[in-house]
């Protein structure tokens, strides 16, 4: 009887020893992750008409839309749809104005704005990152690893410069090298995810634009993008598996950087809507007006940081271009027209709340371009939802930041005459 006794009280104990800890197990909070794919040169018409079963399941999570690259089109901040401002476009949350990336010479990138492995290891040195790329120059130039003006960031894991193996990957009229190389950068990109979870992760992918450039649109460029598509997959299954087994609330965000040329696709680098035209797919679930509105490419930046809930650096958040289409939002799509000593602001409102106001402060300067800091001068406040505010200037300034501020994020727009 006391043995029987003994047994019971046992089985009881650990019972409720394994309802507690279940019970802990499912209250607590999940570590956030990300990782975002540049799967290149693929305009929105094209992977909108092909068999993407990756992309689809990962669409009917969160959501797929439309985007565009490029900056506002022949305003201070129109950029080339060229790989690389493409690629520090969403980077850095701003456009080539900023940034200073025109080409994929990479000659002059301006490190004053900083990228998105930067934010990360500076606000929270902890984040464990990682690149998998096609491409060296991702790594070298546009991140600026080990560059103390890029300030001296280390990823904590790299996976690139294949394309310097002459010797594992011969170089082919064909680029079939690069097709070996996006298999290999996927399949380690994978393995790293599902092995160390990292906090934040670039892969790129360069086989579709080389498709693009020989065939334009043709049976081979929609093939390599349906082989892209097997491998995203392969990263996909990574995040499940991690998602699956440890307390992990990841988003994944697969885009491209530019679109193609509407007469041939072999073409991009202009300013047409095809070559403008991308689109985002992401399994994030928590996707805000913005994100149905056409969003940018810099607008996937600060969408990262509300996921891993990472705070900007107040400095480097006054610059961003980017709007974030996770989390809350409070305006988009700033423009400003001068009328002599009148500058009349518009936007598109986002705020539910009729009595949220947005500050209105003006700069004359540009020191962030320079390194240094900002002298914003406080011009008044308005209500957001009156989506419009007139701000008295003086007519002769060449040059003008104009910065709002509302609840949750900032928003910024350029009066260029003459640029600092």
């Amino acid at each position: 009887m006391r043995n029987w006794c003994l047994n019971f009280f046992g089985l009881m104990w650990l019972a409720v020893s394994c309802l507690s800890g279940c019970t802990t197990s499912q209250t607590k909070e999940k570590s956030p992750k990300a990782a975002f794919i540049i799967v290149d040169g693929i305009p929105a018409d094209v992977i909108e008409k092909l068999n993407t079963p990756t992309l689809d399941e990962i669409e009917k999570i969160g959501g797929y839309t439309r985007a565009y690259v490029g900056g506002v089109k022949a305003t201070y901040n129109e950029t080339p749809t060229i790989s690389a401002p493409g690629y520090i476009s969403l980077l850095t949350g701003t456009w080539g104005n900023k940034h200073n990336v025109w080409d994929n010479d990479i000659a002059a990138p301006n490190y004053h704005y900083w990228n998105i492995f930067r934010i990360a290891e500076k606000v929270d040195p902890k984040l464990k990152t990682a690149l998998f790329s096609t491409w060296l120059d991702n790594r070298t130039k546009l991140v600026g690893e080990g560059l103390e003006q890029a300030g001296s960031v280390e990823l904590d894991y790299k996976f690139d410069g294949l394309e310097h193996d002459t010797i594992k990957y011969p170089h082919d009229d064909q680029a079939n090298y690069i097709r070996k190389i996006d298999e290999a950068v996927s399949q380690e990109a994978a393995r790293y995810i599902a092995a160390e979870g990292p906090d934040l992760s670039w892969v790129y992918l360069e086989f579709t634009d080389d498709m693009g450039h020989r065939f334009g649109d043709s049976p081979q460029f929609h093939e390599a993008i349906e082989n892209a598509d097997r491998q995203i997959k392969k990263i996909w299954d990574a995040i499940k598996l991690r998602e699956e087994k440890f307390q992990e609330d990841w988003l994944i965000i697969i885009t491209t950087d530019h679109g193609r040329s509407a007469e041939t696709g072999k073409d991009h680098g202009g300013q047409s809507d095809r070559e403008r035209t991308t689109w985002i797919a992401t399994n994030s679930r928590k996707l805000n007006g913005r994100f149905k509105q056409s969003p940018a490419v810099v607008d996937i930046l600060p969408s990262i940081f509300n996921h891993l809930q990472v705070s900007i650096p107040d400095e480097v958040r006054k610059e961003l271009d980017g709007v974030p289409f996770i989390g809350e939002i409070d305006l988009a799509d700033l423009r400003a027209e001068k009328n002599g000593s009148t500058i009349t602001l518009r936007w598109k409102n986002f705020s539910e709340n009729k009595t949220d106001k947005a500050e209105v402060y003006v700069s004359e300067l540009n020191g962030f371009k320079h390194g240094k800091p900002e002298e914003y001068k406080h011009k008044g406040e308005v209500l957001l939802h009156e989506e419009n505010f007139n701000l008295a200037v003086d007519k002769d300034s060449p040059f003008l930041k104009i910065l709002l501020k509302g609840p949750h994020h900032y928003a910024n727009v350029w009066i260029v005459d003459r640029m600092n």
